[in-house]
């Protein structure tokens, strides 16, 4: 089976900024309750014209521009997302058509939550094999501020909207055993984190943040264990860990209980808040954007949410000339 690597990154997000001064003028919060419980100071909320659709689109083809890759070469296209503006068609079809990628190709979303993007990534895999494709647009995009209950200060706090994609590329190469693509895909019924109703006027995310916290901070270190020992890595080994942007405090938890370094842990919710499945590849595009992502680096990327579902993946950004 061949192994999958990332040659290049795109994100997207709405205009408007909502600080949490913004919040505090609408809930019954403040900047001070709300960076100390989470590490989160701002988010981005659509306005009109903006849509998980345009968003997604924009990042998509961010990351095909910034490939090279011809567009004809594109053989499957994956989106994580729990928002999507309809049932149907998805958000990967309309990818497709705004981009003018091939047709004769499978295309579809996936619902996994904040785990979404790293179950997008085997699932694109998957397709690769399956159909002997090279290239795969995958795409995580969440318009979570239309799902938001703006009286209920425990949640509305937390999620913004925005998109991530990576152009990744199918391989096979012998003398890279130890780089290749692996992944720690779990779950458990559990209903810690809903959202009842989707597509309806009750759609309404609500959350038992205590049990959440429980779960990732048990969760998060295993499956980084997992996926180590699946790749035959050390942490020494790995460049960049990056873990769904969620909670600043989840994240600190774990460093600490792995006794890893922090400095290999990437994070960002402090400005973009908890974009689901849109989280990891945002953070991927901004490091890239920063200079921080350099070809041949071994990444760890760690997701976890409702479901409650989990997913780890080692994988190699190969990057492209800039």
């Amino acid at each position: 089976m061949r192994s999958l690597r990332i040659l290049s990154c795109g994100g997207a997000h709405p205009k408007r900024m909502v600080t949490n001064d913004d919040l505090a003028k609408i809930v019954d919060t403040s900047d001070e309750w709300i960076t100390t419980r989470t590490g989160i100071k701002s988010r981005y909320f659509c306005s009109e014209g903006e849509t998980a659709n345009s968003m997604a689109i924009e990042a998509a083809s961010v990351a095909l521009k910034r490939s090279g890759v011809d567009p004809a070469e594109i053989g499957c296209i994956v989106t994580a997302t729990i928002s999507g503006d309809y049932a149907t068609p998805s958000i990967s079809c309309m990818i497709q058509k705004e981009l003018g990628l091939p047709e004769e190709i499978p295309v579809l979303d996936v619902s996994a939550a904040c785990s979404g993007f790293i179950y997008a990534l085997e699932v694109a895999r998957g397709l690769l094999e399956s159909t002997g494709g090279r290239y795969a647009l995958v795409t995580g995009c969440e318009q979570l501020s239309k799902l938001l209950d703006m009286t209920d200060r425990s949640t509305c706090v937390l999620f913004g909207d925005g998109a991530g994609s990576c152009l990744v590329e199918a391989f096979e190469d012998e003398q890279s055993e130890q780089k290749k693509f692996v992944t720690s895909l779990g779950a458990k019924g559990d209903m810690a984190i809903t959202a009842e109703g989707v597509g309806t006027a009750k759609t309404r995310i609500q959350m038992d943040g205590k049990e959440v916290f429980r779960f990732a901070v048990s969760t998060i270190p295993k499956c980084i264990q997992d996926v180590l020992e699946k790749s035959n890595q050390v942490i020494d080994e790995i460049d960049w860990i990056v873990c769904h942007q969620a909670n600043a405090r989840i994240i600190e938890h774990c460093i600490k209980k792995m006794k890893a370094p922090a400095e290999k842990f990437y994070m960002n919710l402090d400005h973009y808040g908890n974009t689901s499945g849109a989280s990891i590849p945002m953070a991927l595009n901004e490091m890239y954007e920063q200079g921080l992502l350099i070809p041949g680096q071994n990444l760890i990327l760690v997701g976890f949410g409702a479901g409650l579902t989990w997913g780890g993946a080692f994988l190699t950004y190969k990057g492209v000339d800039r």
